[in-house]
């Protein structure tokens, strides 16, 4: 496998492996300690909450351009029904999903993408198998991710409501939305990126949302997180970096340099539009972030309701 020159070098420049030991499976999750989660609660002044998740039903973000990552699919398995002969008429109601794990707002393991036949920390990638699942740096790794969290919105600092398809954000950009935020990162922060293409799904336009061109951030953002400690990074996309790619060379290059190379937690579909508005409207775009993944075993990601809490 030929990668670019400059990719490589790029990866070689944010390689966390060996970072926080050889066994490691969580990567810059190590940074969020007692003080990060002590600045986010600090950030708590009102008490107001966002939840940033979209709906979890067959109208979820899924249009079957990746086989298999199927939209929530919903069944009862008991209505009503008498609990194995209750005494008292005692009866029980259950349901049961089948749904892509990846479907809807979602964090990506690191074991969800690799190259060179390694997974983060240098993990072979064959140790993701049928029966097991991902063995090593499952989402099952990630046993809470709560933080301060820290609003970069890119489109207001640029001036739009909603970045253009196919927008690729540059370092510079990011700059832009930090100063507008007044906030300064610090090592442990997890940051959301709004691009303002959530307004398209929620304007019930699944195909666009989806399937068409996407704003984005770009490979060259992956030193920008990498120089000062980000945590994990979500945005209001499907593709999280800017569909289509600039370049033909590597496919999805930031997946491989975040979350292979970095060992940093990405996330999607996450609904930045309430939360947004509130931040300009208050100035204030640091909170308290509660946005653990479900502890499902061998998993390569895990939908998540996150929780910004101001």
């Amino acid at each position: 496998m030929s990668l670019p020159a400059d990719f490589v070098e790029l990866a070689d420049r944010v390689r966390n492996w060996g970072r926080w030991g050889d066994d490691d499976e969580i990567g810059t999750l190590n940074l969020v300690d007692g003080e990060a989660v002590r600045r986010g609660a600090a950030a708590v002044r009102t008490g107001t909450r966002f939840s940033l998740a979209v709906r979890l039903d067959e109208h979820s973000p899924q249009i079957g351009s990746i086989p298999g990552r199927v939209n929530p699919l919903h069944a009862m398995v008991a209505i009503n029904t008498e609990y194995q002969g209750s005494p008292d008429g005692f009866c029980t109601s259950d349901d049961i999903v089948t749904m892509g794990l990846q479907a809807a707002t979602h964090w990506d393991a690191l074991a969800h993408v690799s190259y060179g036949g390694r997974l983060y920390n240098g993990f072979p990638s064959s140790s993701i198998t049928a029966e097991g699942g991902a063995v090593r740096c499952g989402i099952s790794r990630v046993k809470s991710l709560v933080s301060r969290g820290v609003l970069l919105d890119v489109a207001r600092a640029l001036g739009r409501e909603r970045l253009e398809p196919g927008h690729g954000i540059t370092p510079a950009e990011l700059d832009a939305a930090v100063d507008a935020a007044g906030v300064a990162l610090a090592p442990g922060d997890v940051v959301l990126v709004r691009t303002g293409n959530m307004q398209v799904f929620k304007a019930r336009d699944r195909q666009t949302y989806t399937g068409g061109h996407q704003p984005g951030l770009t490979m060259a953002t992956a030193l920008w997180f990498h120089e000062r400690d980000v945590a994990a990074v979500a945005t209001d996309t499907v593709a999280f970096e800017v569909y289509p790619g600039a370049r033909d060379d590597v496919l999805f290059p930031l997946h491989l340099l975040d979350l292979r190379d970095m060992g940093m937690t990405q996330g999607q579909n996450f609904d930045l539009e309430a939360l947004a508005a509130d931040c300009a409207d208050d100035g204030r775009h640091e909170f308290l972030l509660e946005a653990s993944p479900l502890p499902f075993t061998g998993a390569c990601g895990s939908p998540v309701n996150p929780v910004a809490i101001k």
